[in-house]
């Protein structure tokens, strides 16, 4: 059984007023996949989660729409308490990549625009208008060796423009 399957299981338990149930299902989930998704978030049916969603955390006050797309160690987190009125709302047709983080400001709200994309490993932490891509800090070599302790070749050039850069 996906992890899809079993969150949408949880989640119907928990409407139907069965919390301890759901709340034994949501353990299941987790132990199998790694997981947590919280009974009471929100979700379309046609959520897709890339590579069983391992990994990945979603907090109760999340809202997610249409075709949207959640790839492995993604956390989407509301920084308020269940059943506050803040949330994170993601809009039909985005994208979230692995790695990525979506966390709110302290008792507050964030919304994720319509076929917006969200990069491998960003961290949003306010809203994303439709349509737009976000992307994490490019990588940047700071010091490189080779196996002798010696720099490798150009990881000197490389680390003197990084810090003539800073």
């Amino acid at each position: 059984m996906s992890p899809i399957r079993l969150w949408r299981l949880s989640a119907a338990l928990r409407s139907r007023g069965h919390v301890r149930l759901a709340l034994l299902v949501k353990k299941v989930n987790s132990v199998i996949y790694h997981n947590s998704l919280a009974p009471g978030a929100s979700f379309s049916p046609d959520i897709h989660f890339g590579h069983h969603g391992f990994g990945t955390v979603i907090h109760s006050n999340v809202v997610i729409g249409r075709r949207v797309k959640i790839w492995h160690n993604v956390t989407i987190a509301v920084r308020s308490a269940t059943g506050s009125p803040h949330r994170i709302v993601i809009e039909d047709d985005v994208t979230i990549g692995a790695n990525a983080v979506i966390i709110t400001p302290h008792e507050a709200s964030i919304r994720i625009g319509r076929g917006a994309r969200i990069g491998a490993g960003a961290v949003v932490v306010g809203d994303i208008p439709a349509g737009a891509t976000v992307v994490s800090q490019p990588a940047r070599v700071l010091e490189g060796r080779t196996g002798s302790g010696q720099p490798a070749d150009g990881a000197a050039k490389v680390t003197q423009r990084v810090t003539d850069s800073d």
